[in-house]
């Protein structure tokens, strides 16, 4: 074989992993946003108050930490992809087991479970594609890796628009542990195995957890990634997560929120599509995380204004989903070049634990804040400091040395 083919088999080979890993991505989105979409109709059934609600939203992300914490680790020492398959089988089986709970308590333990199997996926699936291709491709990949979450989180939208039963919102968590399930024989099959020289050894030293955080001068760097990660998640999953009710309370109906979240997260898969591909050209990626920023900024700023319209509603989702996409794209796409391969889980692993942080802080203060009296609009602007902080670290982070490989 010459150089020219072994280079055309690697390409393809590497786009196949992409291509699996998106397709884990967009079952990871689904389930992740299976809980805002069956929300409205879950409440009334199970008899949920506000604060129920909001642990109920929380309660799959303190599961998330604990899988990222561990799954990133795991992968380190016994491979991407191994670590991988046992976190969707997890989450799959476990969200079958959401669509049977009968009460709160069942309710809050199925979703911690099905947490831990989400979070112990995603560092592994963002390890993969970063390995599977290139450095100057790896910020596209990623982000057509992120726009696969999007994607399913529109797919559960669908699945919700299906039903009309109060008990309709069992389906939405039977159809998002089913898919993945039948995903992961194609994921058995055509994944690669990580690379011997990119999988780190038990008994390696120095392949530690505080070397892989702090080694070679990468302290501030995992400090502001943290922030990064945080921020953004907080910002994603507010909104995800409450953005039905919220619409609903403006007076919009629950058929009119779903199309909604549909168009949130379809525009939020163009969106986090086009800002890994920028992200990828050096000389834009300033521009580019000001400009991911400053609209996610605006556009909710918009929102909050808006009048309570559909078709009003439809534009604004849209801008939303699409800015707000581009900011966590703009945070998952520097990642990984932070880390060495053989640290990388590790790395990245950890950063999605202080994401998933945010992803609990945000609905909590969601519910903080309805609790209180706070109305739609106000919950949209407390949003707005925290995307400017966002921006300011990312841009900061944006400076810091990368590794290698």
């Amino acid at each position: 074989m010459t150089i020219g083919e072994q280079s055309a088999s690697r390409a393809k080979g590497g786009l196949i992993t992409v291509a699996v890993c998106c397709l884990l991505a967009l079952f990871e989105g689904f389930d992740l946003q299976a809980a805002g979409v069956a929300a409205p109709r879950l409440a009334p059934d199970l008899h949920l108050k506000p604060e129920d609600l909001g642990w109920f939203f929380s309660i799959s992300t303190f599961g998330l930490m604990a899988g990222a914490a561990i799954g990133g680790r795991l992968s380190d020492y016994f491979g991407r992809k191994a670590t991988l398959l046992v976190s969707v089988a997890a989450f799959g089986i476990l969200s079958i087991a959401t669509g049977l709970a009968h009460d709160l308590n069942s309710l809050l333990l199925a979703r911690f479970l099905t947490g831990v199997g989400l979070g112990g996926a995603l560092p592994n699936l963002i390890a993969i594609v970063a390995e599977s291709v290139s450095p100057k491709l790896r910020g596209r990949a990623v982000g057509f890796l992120y726009a696969g979450m999007p994607c399913g989180g529109a797919m559960a939208s669908l699945v919700s628009l299906a039903g009309a039963h109060p008990s309709d919102w069992r389906m939405i968590f039977f159809v998002g542990g089913v898919g993945p399930l039948l995903a992961l024989l194609l994921a058995l099959a055509l994944l690669p195995n990580s690379p011997k020289a990119q999988v780190a050894t038990v008994g390696d030293q120095k392949s530690g957890f505080v070397e892989a955080l702090t080694g070679d001068g990468r302290g501030l760097t995992t400090l502001l990634l943290w922030t990064a990660f945080f921020l953004a998640l907080l910002i994603m999953y507010l909104l995800l997560s409450w953005l039905p009710s919220l619409l609903i309370g403006r007076g919009l109906s629950r058929p009119d929120a779903g199309l909604i979240q549909m168009a949130f997260n379809l525009a939020g898969a163009a969106g986090s599509v086009a800002t890994g591909w920028l992200m990828d050209h050096r000389r834009w990626r300033t521009l580019t995380i000001l400009g991911a920023f400053g609209a996610s900024a605006a556009a909710v700023t918009v929102a909050a204004g808006a009048p309570a319209s559909l078709a009003v509603f439809l534009v604004v989702g849209a801008a939303l989903g699409a800015t707000v996409s581009g900011v966590q794209s703009v945070v998952y796409g520097l990642a990984p070049g932070f880390y060495p391969a053989r640290l990388r889980g590790t790395g990245v692993g950890a950063g999605v634990v202080m994401g998933r942080l945010g992803s609990a802080a945000g609905p909590l203060l969601a519910a903080a804040l309805i609790g209180a009296g706070g109305s739609s609009n106000q919950v949209l602007l407390a949003l707005v400091p925290v995307i400017a902080a966002g921006g300011l670290v990312s841009l900061w982070l944006a400076t810091r040395p990368r590794s290698d490989d």
